[in-house]
């Protein structure tokens, strides 16, 4: 499970805008070495994706609603594991864009222990409306650009 704390947007160490989600790991979170199972990242880095569409466009299933069936779909995910993090930490889930296509967003994410990155991932997600990539609407893209990294 994982608590949502306070996010924020504001820039990386680097200056770079990101948005931030605090997250508890929990025993259910570990293996039976006492780390952080490799899947439970998914769901951090999920949330963290989550999260930021959240304070960017709002509730997403209003978003769903109002632009008539509109999901976003992860289309490919890169994941480098650096530090393993353990039950109790409080880690970090940066978020920021990398690039904004027609009907695709490049994410940068970070998982982090303090100034400690555990786990780096790219990730592409597709807008899609009844199984069919859309373009993403443009008031959701002024606002990923915000985000968008050098």
């Amino acid at each position: 499970m994982i608590t949502k704390e306070p996010a924020s947007e504001g820039p990386d160490p680097d200056g770079t805008p990101s948005h931030r989600l605090s997250v508890r790991v929990y025993y259910e979170d570990t293996d039976f070495s006492g780390f952080v199972y490799h899947a439970s990242y998914l769901r951090f880095l999920e949330r963290g994706r989550t999260e930021m569409l959240r304070d960017l466009a709002g509730n997403q299933s209003a978003l769903h609603r109002d632009a008539q069936g509109l999901v976003f779909v992860v289309r490919r995910m890169s994941l480098e594991f650096l530090t393993p993090a353990r039950m109790d930490d409080l880690l970090t889930v940066v978020t920021r864009t990398r690039e904004l296509r027609g009907a695709s967003m490049q994410l940068i994410q970070h998982v982090c222990r303090g100034d400690e990155r555990l786990v780096a991932a790219e990730v592409t997600v597709a807008c899609v409306r009844e199984g069919r990539a859309v373009r993403l609407p443009e008031a959701l893209r002024r606002q990923l650009t915000a985000l968008a990294g050098a």
